[in-house]
């Protein structure tokens, strides 16, 4: 891996660190130069600094230039519930307990895996490691992903992404009897300072995340709350986050809260039951649904 030095000058004073280094070709994108930064391949007067830090002339940063990981992904047989397919896009329904795609000791056996023997060729712009992916729902959470064919297909979802034109609306029973019918949540999410494995909302550091719910029904003798949420923004494990911010964790959530697990303990009770977009291809808006998967079912008809 090359060793490269640079000395801050004028026009890069003021910057901020990483998106000074990704105008000058250190890695593909911010978000890759950020993970350079973080994995303390990079430092600034022989110090490392956050991806915020604001350059100063005459600053000696020190850095490795970006490499690609080899990744072989691997075809492989996963039965898949394709709700729509065409020559653009795959709506598949995930079911809970498969992983999007490789990382963090998952090699195999993910979602992603299944797509590309079902799909050999999935959209590259979408990058080495997660071609065709557009979005990506929790390993524990079933329902609605869009997955591009091709670049053009990506490059257009995506943009409705990044533009919150794109609806991912979800089910989830969580704990307590909500009082509001409907709400907004506008809280920022980031990295838990306590738990490295876990999102919070954050004073500082967050990034903006907005979440919409409706309350559908409430069971009073087990005090849990059915809901419908509508995403904004999509940071990871949002809906989690925000709901045990607000006091009503995801039934049977793992990972958030905490004595929500006595109704269901086999991952969180959350679906992603509605997916509406406009097809980049016909221009026209989509829509699409998945009914709830047979556990939740089976837990909702025991409450009262």
């Amino acid at each position: 891996m090359a060793k490269k030095t640079l000395k801050a000058s004028e026009a890069l004073a003021g910057q901020r660190l990483d998106e000074a280094l990704f105008s000058l070709g250190a890695a593909p994108s911010r978000s890759k130069v950020q993970s350079m930064i973080k994995d303390c391949a990079v430092t600034v007067n022989d110090k490392v600094e956050k991806p915020h830090y604001q350059l100063r002339y005459g600053d000696i940063v020190n850095y490795e230039e970006y490499t690609e990981k080899p990744l072989e992904l691997k075809k492989q047989d996963i039965p898949l519930d394709i709700v729509y397919e065409d020559d653009d896009i795959i709506v598949v329904n995930k079911q809970a307990g498969l992983t999007v795609h490789p990382g963090n000791g998952h090699e195999d056996g993910t979602l992603l895996n299944g797509l590309l023997f079902h799909e050999s060729a999935l959209a590259p712009a979408a990058g080495a490691a997660r071609p065709g992916l557009v979005h990506r729902i929790d390993k524990d959470t079933s329902g609605l992903l869009v997955v591009a064919k091709n670049d053009f297909a990506y490059e257009g979802l995506s943009a409705q992404l990044v533009g919150h034109s794109m609806h991912r609306e979800y089910y989830a029973l969580v704990k307590g009897l909500i009082g509001e019918d409907e709400a907004k949540i506008d809280a920022p999410i980031g990295r838990d300072p306590k738990n490295p494995l876990k999102f919070a909302v954050v004073g500082r550091g967050g990034k903006e995340s907005v979440t919409f719910f409706k309350v559908l029904k409430r069971f009073p003798n087990d005090g849990c709350t059915l809901v419908s949420c509508r995403l904004l923004t999509g940071r990871t494990h949002q809906i989690r986050v925000h709901m045990t911010f607000i006091g009503h964790p995801v039934i049977g959530d793992p990972l958030y809260g905490a004595g929500n697990r006595k109704l269901y303990d086999n991952g969180q009770l959350l679906h992603a039951y509605r997916l509406t977009f406009v097809h980049p291809r016909t221009k026209k808006e989509v829509s699409f649904t998945a009914p709830l998967p047979d556990y939740f079912e089976n837990v909702l008809s025991k409450l009262t």
